[in-house]
């Protein structure tokens, strides 16, 4: 599952340091689930960067991240995973385990950096995730 934002700048920062930082682009949220595979990863990540989310000349959403030459910050969050259906506290019962997720997480950061400027969070850290979401545009995949 990833949430998918169009910014203009993100940033994350880990115990007061900023770990990363990009400028225009998209911040991509990824969680990995039971059952996912690598190919469903690799899917995943092209789509996301082919994803024409970013206005041409005319200012209709007809670019995509490899268009406009943009970066991509890829963040590992397990809590997308969360199953509210139920009671008042969520349950992460389809969440991958944290050994397989660092896995398809680092393949999927891997498979990004081969198309496009990538950076990255840190896995399983306390993360504090800065941006200026541009328009906004947020997608859910």
């Amino acid at each position: 599952k990833a949430v998918v934002q169009r910014v203009l700048a993100a940033k994350v920062q880990v115990e007061e340091q900023i770990v990363s930082s990009i400028d225009r682009g998209i911040l991509t949220l990824l969680g990995i689930e039971k059952n996912d595979s690598p190919e469903d990863v690799k899917k995943l990540i092209n789509k996301i960067i082919q994803l024409r989310i970013f206005p041409d000349e005319q200012g209709k959403m007809n670019l995509s991240l490899l268009d406009i030459k943009g970066e991509h910050l890829l963040v590992s969050q397990f809590t997308l995973l969360g199953d509210c259906s139920k009671g008042r506290r969520p349950h992460f019962m389809n969440a991958e385990l944290p050994k397989r997720a660092e896995e398809l997480y680092n393949f999927a950061v891997k498979v990004s950096e081969k198309l496009i400027s990538t950076q990255t969070g840190v896995f399983a850290a306390d993360m504090k995730i800065h941006l200026v979401n541009d328009g906004p545009v947020t997608f859910i995949l």
